[in-house]
């Protein structure tokens, strides 16, 4: 990727955003929005500004919970995607189920989930862990079974193990589709810590704006949206960076050459 596209896709994103907070500043300055109903971006600038060691205070704790619960999912997610991908008998019993259960809503088990851990750390990463689990073994079951059949008869009539064959074949194979299921999934894992923090907490992002919606502190809701959002870039540019890294073990098509 050279820079003139490094470039493009940076500047892009930002003209977009500027447009945006343009027609927002107009929207709220030609109507005289109440700012309990709408504030301004200036408005909301201000109350990030004078809120910011709270906003990373709080930001921390979101950071934590999105982390570990994310973790959790990565170490329980990728054995359980190679065992339905080489197993018949579990895939058959297993993957419609998975399927089926990734339809749930989330937010309808965070009550029951709630019942069960408490409001503390582990029942922020229980609903994490169910939020980021299905698209990290979903992806990366379905990146096994794509493995060329042609790749795995050459390994056996090598004599590989069936150890070296997932770990020189399959999972070199299967690699982008894990890297798209994190991705998906880390996005995913900001969503579910807020959804534990709304049901009940006492710290983070997500009780932050409950509690300045409560108040109506309008801005500083915006505020903590907007932290929310850069949580969301931050921890999904780190999987990039993951993914550029391991760039050379990846196959030509996944790596954009």
């Amino acid at each position: 990727m050279n820079s003139n596209t490094t470039t493009t896709q940076i500047a892009y994103p930002l003209i977009g955003v500027a447009i945006l907070i343009a027609i927002w500043g107009a929207y709220c300055w030609l109507f005289n929005v109440p700012e309990v109903v709408l504030p301004s971006p200036g408005q909301v600038a201000i109350a990030f500004v004078d809120s910011f060691g709270v906003l990373m205070r709080e930001g921390w704790v979101t950071l934590v919970e999105t982390v570990l619960g994310f973790a959790l999912a990565m170490a329980v997610g990728l054995p359980l995607a190679v065992a339905i991908a080489n197993s018949r008998p579990l895939n058959l019993m297993f993957y419609p189920l998975l399927v089926a259960l990734q339809s749930v809503p989330k937010v309808a088990l965070a009550p029951i989930v709630l019942v069960w851990l408490g409001t503390g750390l582990e029942s922020k990463l229980a609903i994490v862990w169910l939020v980021a689990f299905f698209p990290i073994i979903i992806d990366t079951a379905a990146g096994l079974r794509s493995t060329p059949r042609e790749l795995i008869q050459l390994a056996h009539s090598l004599k590989a193990s069936p150890w070296q064959i997932f770990y020189k074949v399959q999972f070199p194979a299967a690699l982008p589709f894990v890297l798209t299921g994190a991705k998906v999934a880390i996005t995913l894992a900001v969503i579910g810590a807020v959804i534990g923090e709304f049901m009940g907490s006492s710290s983070g992002l997500g009780y932050l704006l409950l509690s300045a919606t409560s108040q109506l502190n309008t801005p500083l809701a915006f505020a903590a949206l907007f932290a929310l959002s850069f949580l969301g870039l931050g921890v999904y540019a780190v999987v990039e960076l993951v993914e550029i890294a391991i760039a050379r073990w990846l196959p030509p098509r996944a790596t954009g050459h």
